[in-house]
């Protein structure tokens, strides 16, 4: 067997190829694992049109689900049988026991991988694995699908959703039919087809076709929230599924105001990328970045639910090696954090004598002492570092400075001194190496912030870019156990300025044995047991593609943390410059310029908000609407008749308001219910979440993030904490009920 991958063919790209089915398979290598009624029932189809298609336009909706139902099982038997069928190549691997040369081990290696990916890929898509289908104008039918099938004689069965055969799902309207007469979606519990909604696009075909349900966005939008953020492939609407098909190569930048899906359209961006290149984005990696590991954790399902498993997902706090970062700064001080200002403070911090490095070096040559003094070293120092400004890698430099400043001194003394001999002599004796060890250590980043908690040896870095009280606030923030989500650019920032050569992270090289058979490359451990991340650390910096959400708060310092992991790599950046927690955007803007290395941009623009109800986003809209005079206003397009509801509340009667609200909500709504309050109230407020269903986060963790209810605490504190772009973000996180509630004392 050949490890080398063969080209799909133009009718794969086009339909969405059987991943489940390696290529240069011939069906008749599946013949005898065949069942009969799948035979029988595939035996007069074409195209995508099979037996279990056509209905009668009278039909019920019971009728049209018990219709699809026979075609999802046709689907899911074809699946087990490919599923069986990767199962044994997978044992026949394992038993290639007489596989003894290296390179057939190897190729044994190869053949069980393949099959153990097809099975994983099989197994991720099983829930919900059919969820369109598409009416075509002269009758024929297309089923789209999370992957695409084949049936035994290579036709298409189910068409991958990524396929450019799909698009017309999600890009067909009334007034560009692009030849689609009816779209239907198809609802499902596991195997189950529990309801089909359809939208009819050819009114010619109004008695022709049955029409069911009122479409399927508005069934999607009122669906209750888990927790976790779903992937909404049936449900991707046109202008979501442009900025998704956009090229991979330059920036594509989407905008939209909240509830706009803009965070949905980034996810299954990356899949549709890995599915169109899958050579290049899987080998070089794309990485996928949030706002915090509360976001992370909230999305994190999503790629893995459409098949894809290799994308890093990395939130900003932990894009330092050996560091998960999820404290907040106050804002203060992550603004100057965050500013270019602080880099050359860095560059001091850098090149500053440890505070414990020896002051004095005293050698005796030829029977005299000769000294160097605190202004002798401070000079060495900066005439090494004017020959290698990374002090990691300046230490062969900082002995050769601390010879020059000896023989200076000795020359004057002993004229007869050869400096080839004294060069020799001094700097291999071990006094001289003891102290060159002690006043010229190997730095980390993490020992130069730790001595930045020491507002003496921070103002000596400072000089005049920073006030006696920055200092002493920034200064204050070091002396915390563990660092700030605004700390990691700063140690990133370190790590280039100090040239520090990382040690990267390793997969686990274990050896899986089965039945006395060794792996040899353990291709399949590395991918599917030890994951992704184990793959690309957090200082990885290959990748082809970077996806940043909530891009709209990044400072410059984050975007220049960025730009090292995406030096060649393609950009989506997504986000809503009136959401911004960032006070200066234009020095944002110029920081995003110089890290996006590419002048071809595809720019996006989404209008309509599927996440609030009208009256929440209404809301919203009227209190941030006097505030901001640039806001991207989008139209929701559902109702709930629920208004707003405000309280007036004392603060010592605070709490059990909140617990009373809450417990009316959780017996309102099937979902989440989130309580977003400034930080100073949340040990208060612990006391309520007493649910599973009951989460507490602050306003700058609830970026990106949606329940079905939410209530809002002290608005008024969180908007002068964090400007009003944060506390519009808190009052658009609800899709059904919200809550405001205003501390009166």
């Amino acid at each position: 067997m050949s490890a080398q991958h063969p080209r799909t063919s133009v009718d794969d790209s086009a339909l969405g190829g059987d991943p489940t089915q390696p290529h240069g398979t011939t069906p008749a290598q599946g013949q005898d694992r065949a069942s009969a009624h799948i035979d029988a029932a595939l035996e007069h189809a074409t195209d995508t049109t099979h037996a279990v298609a056509h209905s009668d336009p009278n039909n019920t909706h019971d009728q049209e689900v018990a219709i699809e139902q026979k075609f999802v099982d046709l689907v899911y038997r074809r699946l087990d049988d490919l599923r069986d069928d990767a199962q044994q190549r997978q044992r026949a691997g394992y038993e290639w026991r007489e596989a003894t040369v290296p390179g057939a081990q190897f190729e044994r290696d190869v053949f069980v991988y393949r099959a153990t990916k097809r099975i994983v890929d099989i197994d991720s898509q099983h829930e919900g694995l059919v969820f369109g289908r598409l009416d075509l104008d002269g009758g024929r039918v297309r089923h789209i699908g999370r992957l695409g099938v084949r049936d035994l004689e290579y036709r298409p069965l189910l068409i991958d959703w990524r396929a450019p055969a799909a698009s017309p799902f999600y890009q067909a309207t009334g007034l560009d039919r692009k030849g689609v007469a009816r779209r239907r979606v198809i609802r499902s519990f596991g195997q189950t087809v529990q309801e089909v909604s359809d939208d009819l696009l050819d009114p010619e075909a109004e008695g022709t076709l049955p029409v069911i349900g009122d479409g399927a966005l508005m069934a999607a939008l009122t669906r209750k929230r888990t927790g976790r953020m779903r992937d909404i492939v049936a449900t991707i609407q046109a202008e979501q599924d442009a900025a998704i098909r956009a090229p991979g190569r330059g920036a594509t930048y989407i905008t939209g105001g909240p509830g706009t899906g803009k965070t949905v359209v980034a996810l299954h961006r990356a899949a549709y990328l890995l599915y169109q290149d899958r050579s290049r984005y899987e080998a070089a990696g794309i990485l996928v970045c949030g706002p915090s590991a509360v976001f992370m954790r909230y999305i994190d399902r999503v790629l893995p639910s459409l098949g894809e498993e290799t994308a890093a997902l990395y939130s900003l706090g932990e894009l330092y090696e050996g560091v998960e970062a999820t404290r907040q700064d106050p804002p203060e001080v992550a603004e100057l954090k965050g500013s270019l200002r602080i880099r050359p403070v860095l560059v001091a911090l850098s090149r500053l004598a440890p505070p414990e490095a020896p002051k004095n070096l005293r050698i005796v040559y030829h029977g005299e002492v000769f000294d160097l003094d605190e202004h002798d070293l401070t000079e060495a120092r900066k005439r090494a570092l004017a020959k290698e400004n990374r002090p990691n890698l300046a230490k062969t430099e900082a002995g050769r400075a601390l010879l020059v400043s000896l023989w200076r001194k000795i020359k004057p003394v002993l004229p007869e001194a050869e400096p080839a001999v004294f060069s020799r002599d001094v700097g291999s004796r071990g006094e001289f190496l003891t102290f060159l060890d002690a006043w010229w250590p190997t730095l980390s980043p993490e020992m130069v912030l730790d001595w930045a908690a020491d507002a003496r040896h921070l103002a000596a870095a400072a000089g005049d870019n920073l006030t006696q009280r920055q200092v002493a606030d920034i200064a204050a923030t070091f002396q915390e156990t563990d660092f700030s989500i605004q700390d990691v650019p700063l140690l990133d920032e370190l790590r280039q300025l100090l040239g520090v050569k990382p040690q990267r992270t390793q997969s686990r090289d274990r050896v899986k044995v089965i039945d006395g058979v060794a792996e040899l490359s353990t291709a399949q451990d590395r991918f599917y047991d030890a994951g992704p991340r184990t793959s690309r650390d957090a200082f990885y910096d290959g990748y082809a593609h970077i996806i940043l959400d909530e891009a709209q708060d990044l400072t410059p310092m984050q975007w220049r943390m960025l730009g090292r992991r995406g030096k060649g790599a393609g950009w989506t950046i997504v986000g809503d410059e009136a959401q911004s927690s960032w006070p200066r955007p234009g020095e944002a803007r110029h920081a995003r310029l110089q890290a996006v290395h590419t002048r071809q941009t595809h720019e996006f623009h989404l209008r309509t908000n599927y996440r609030n109800s009208a009256e929440v986003f209404d809301y919203a809209a009227q209190w941030v609407s006097g505030r901001l005079s640039k806001v991207d206003l989008p139209e929701a397009v559902r109702s709930t008749g629920i208004p707003v509801r405000e309280h007036q509340v004392d603060a010592h009667e605070l709490l059990p308001l909140v617990a009373s609200i809450v417990q009316d909500m959780l017996g309102a709504v099937e979902g989440t219910v989130g309580i977003i309050a400034p930080y100073a109230r949340h040990e208060e407020l612990k006391r309520v979440v007493t649910d599973e269903r009951v989460s507490l986060v602050g306003p700058l963790e609830s970026k990106g993030l949606e329940w079905d209810a939410v209530v809002t605490v002290d608005l008024e504190q969180i908007e002068r904490r964090h400007g009003p772009g944060v506390a519009y973000v808190v009052l658009t996180r609800a899709t059904q009920l919200l809550d405001r509630l205003t501390i009166t004392q």
